[in-house]
């Protein structure tokens, strides 16, 4: 039996790859074998500390700088992989994500956009471009990192969580048209993770947030990147169409 673990010989893209979660999701899928193509936008420092922090699997660690929002660089960042991929993409990890809260009432349109167009636009493109390279190979994994406030909702963030619930609406519809190709489409659904995003976050509503998690902490980003490895295997074939929480109970 192959062990499930076991990414020795595939190919995975990261989306947001160099920092935070997706640091840490391309840390354990490097650890587990595989050649990562860690995508990135803004952060040139943390692409630069990724590279020099992975030592010798640096070989099989490609850095990519471009927006996910953007159809023309993600177009060439597929062609690009085809190129240098004979052997195709396994796996594709939406996890590109940006947050500008605000009240409704308040928010500005560009910020609504942006918001928009980084996590549920960016995810469309790459799922586009991923569709088309894995259904002649007739396999694929694509995982989305969506979010509890697409199913529970928070203050202040109405372009957050209408962002993640279309990721959810994308994937469930994705899943039935690609399930022919032995491709599957699933999200991975953190709650409060440890990273960039909840540090902005005033210190009073940090502890509000961890006190409302029945498990009573913040997630370990190297928590997250196991479910979506899981959700990743060749082994995890009949699961498709599904949300994997990993939320510490909410």
């Amino acid at each position: 039996m192959s062990d499930p673990h076991d990414f020795s010989g595939q190919t995975v893209v990261v989306t947001g790859g160099t920092r935070g979660l997706g640091r840490a999701i391309t840390l354990d899928f490097l650890g587990r074998g595989a050649t990562v193509y860690a995508t990135w936008h803004r952060g040139e420092e943390s692409a630069a500390a990724l590279r020099d922090e992975v030592g010798p699997d640096t070989e099989r660690l490609r850095l990519a700088r471009f927006d996910v929002a953007d159809a023309a660089a993600v177009a060439s960042f597929w062609e690009r992989v085809e190129e240098e991929c004979p052997q195709g993409v396994q796996v594709l990890v939406n996890n590109s994500g940006i947050r500008r809260d605000a009240a409704l009432a308040l928010m500005p349109e560009t910020d609504w956009r942006a918001v928009l167009d980084t996590n549920l636009t960016g995810s469309f493109l790459m799922s586009k471009g991923a569709v088309k390279h894995m259904a002649g190979r007739r396999y694929g994994r694509i995982v989305l990192i969506t979010s509890p406030a697409a199913r529970h909702g928070f203050e202040g963030q109405t372009n957050y969580a209408a962002s993640k619930a279309g990721q959810v609406g994308l994937m469930r519809s994705l899943a039935r048209e690609v399930a022919k190709r032995k491709i599957t489409v699933n999200c991975v659904s953190p709650g409060f993770v440890a990273t960039d995003l909840l540090a902005d976050l005033p210190e009073a509503l940090r502890e509000e947030y961890r006190r409302s998690v029945p498990l009573k902490r913040f997630a370990d980003p190297a928590e997250v990147a196991y479910a979506v490895r899981a959700l990743a295997a060749r082994e995890a074939s009949y699961i498709t169409g599904s949300v994997l929480d990993v939320a510490g109970g909410l």
